[in-house]
């Protein structure tokens, strides 16, 4: 009856005894080492005598029979640090003075007092632990709504581009039947305008001819002196501004050539050839004569400066004089008395400026205009709507497109931008697009690589997205960056660097990183 009792205390007693082995070595490496048998090198280069493990001189190439001492520099010793997780440091250190091991095992024989700190060490451990193995159930908990938010959405994304693709369809057929309706519409407007155009056209033509045989019979009427119905080589000749040669006077040759090689021409030759020749020059005799300028005042000579050697040219004295003479013809300019322009006696008249608008149209021809507008405006307002439908689909067919992971948990970050703000940048990530840096302070935004691919190692592709191609560093690549993907409950930008020159590291926590716990039962146990 006290067997069933004293089992647990037997088996407690059993855990408790610690395994008999050398100073150094490990609970796996302990039945390398038995006392009642020659020591064989782990390295198989030698055997020597049990005596000789530990004794402070290194018989082993691999030192392995001195893992207790500081003899051999290659000897590795075995912190057990019960509590903690065990370790090996170099047997190097050992009574070094220096306590590497947290249980202090490898300071026994320095007479220096290391304090045991594996189970404070052990404890925040397993907090750290606890925490993160927390956050890691929680994020993966956020992961399983993400993969059913992404399922849920790529549903409604792929009806959503059904409807849109039988939607273009009927769309386009709506816009070429008002492409018809417009160009069947704007035919007879065309036609229509080009009467009303053409008529305008040909009613200022006869009121330009009609100004200009008023004007040849005013002038014809200025220059017959005499009044005999004629206008001769002498009353051609009192007005010198028709002279040819332009040496101030019209002789009787240039006249006779005016007067179309003839002595003197009537009115109707007059208006039908000598006009036309004369017409640009021709001033009537009521027009006053643009007044005269005033002569600038002569500026007075300056006086003669003694002659600068050649090889002393003097720059600064020649500016100074020429700055002083600038500033003497602006006080003379400010002197002048201002002159208005004469004015140019100008051709056209207020009423030949009006007839140069064309008259409004028609009401018949409005009503066309009216129409082909209207038409015009239905078939633009549809292939915009065609245009920003097609646009749609062009959106939605690229988001399907992308691999957001084995269930679609990165979905979420598709369209979203996350920022990292340091001394210096505010980085921004833009997720399957593109990597961007700006100065804090100001200035041009540098393109950090534009999206790439997956580029997790094979077990888990699915934990660094690579952005390349980005804008070219001075006589180096183009910038690129790495992104690593961490698990976490929120979606944030933790820190950015530079590795490698144009070369930037960034990382992303993310509860679409997060992996499944595993089950604590199946974890490793530390060696205690």
């Amino acid at each position: 009856m006290l067997l069933p009792l004293l089992l647990p205390v037997l088996s407690a007693l059993a855990s408790a005894v610690e395994v008999k082995r050398p100073r150094g070595v490990s609970l796996t490496n302990h039945h390398f080492y038995e006392e009642s048998k020659p020591f064989t090198c782990l390295d198989g280069s030698s055997t020597i005598a049990f005596e000789w493990v530990n004794d402070d001189y290194c018989d082993c190439q691999d030192g392995s029979d001195e893992p207790g001492t500081s003899a051999c520099p290659n000897g590795r010793f075995h912190c057990t640090n019960a509590g903690y997780r065990p370790q090996y440091i170099p047997s190097s250190r050992v009574n070094d003075g220096v306590c590497d091991c947290c249980d202090a095992t490898d300071e026994y024989n320095s007479g220096f007092v290391c304090e045991n700190t594996c189970k404070e060490m052990g404890r925040k451990e397993r907090e750290a632990l606890a925490q993160m193995a927390e956050v890691a159930r929680e994020g993966f908990q956020l992961k399983q709504v993400l993969i059913e938010e992404a399922s849920k959405g790529r549903e409604d994304k792929q009806r959503s581009l059904a409807e849109l693709q039988e939607g273009k369809k009927s769309l386009e057929e709506q816009v070429e039947t008002l492409r018809s309706v417009k160009e069947a519409a704007e035919k007879p407007e065309k036609e229509a305008k080009e009467i009303h155009q053409k008529k305008w056209e040909e009613q200022k033509a006869a009121e330009k001819a009609a100004r200009e045989q008023a004007r040849a019979s005013e002038a014809f009427q200025e220059l017959d002196d005499d009044g005999d119905g004629l206008v001769s080589v002498a009353e051609l000749q009192t007005h010198v501004e028709l002279d040819v040669d332009g040496d101030g006077t019209l002789s009787e040759t240039e006249a006779q050539t005016l007067l179309g090689n003839a002595l003197q021409a009537d009115a109707s030759s007059f208006r039908d050839a000598v006009w036309a020749a004369i017409k640009e020059n021709y001033k009537p005799e009521g027009l006053p004569d643009a007044a005269p300028l005033p002569e600038a005042p002569r500026e007075e000579a300056p006086e003669p400066q003694p002659d600068l050697p050649l090889e002393q040219p003097a720059p600064e004295d020649d500016y100074d004089e020429e700055e002083e003479e600038e500033g003497d013809d602006d006080e003379s300019n400010e002197e002048e008395p201002k002159v208005p322009p004469a004015k140019q006696p100008s051709d056209k008249t207020a009423e030949e400026d009006e007839a140069e608008k064309m008259p409004p149209y028609d009401e018949a021809t409005q009503a066309l205009i009216d129409a082909a507008q209207k038409a015009r405006e239905q078939f633009e307002e549809a292939e915009k709507s065609l245009k920003e439908m097609e646009d749609s689909i062009q959106s939605l067919e690229k988001e399907i497109s992308f691999d957001f992971g084995p269930q679609g948990e990165f979905a979420y970050l598709y369209s979203q931008c996350y920022e990292l703000t340091t001394t210096e940048y505010v980085y921004r990530l833009c997720p399957f697009n593109r990597v961007s840096q700006k100065p804090k302070h100001g200035g041009a935004e540098t393109n950090l690589g534009t999206w790439g691919s997956w580029a997790g190692p094979d077990e888990n592709k699915f934990s660094v997205m690579k952005y390349e191609h980005g804008t070219g560093c001075w006589q180096g690549p183009n910038r690129s960056t790495t992104v690593k993907l961490t698990c976490g409950k929120e979606t944030v930008v933790t820190s950015t660097t530079e590795p490698s020159r144009c070369e930037y590291l960034m990382e992303l926590v993310t509860p679409a990183a997060c992996q499944e716990p595993r089950d604590p039962g199946a974890a490793d146990h530390d060696e205690l």
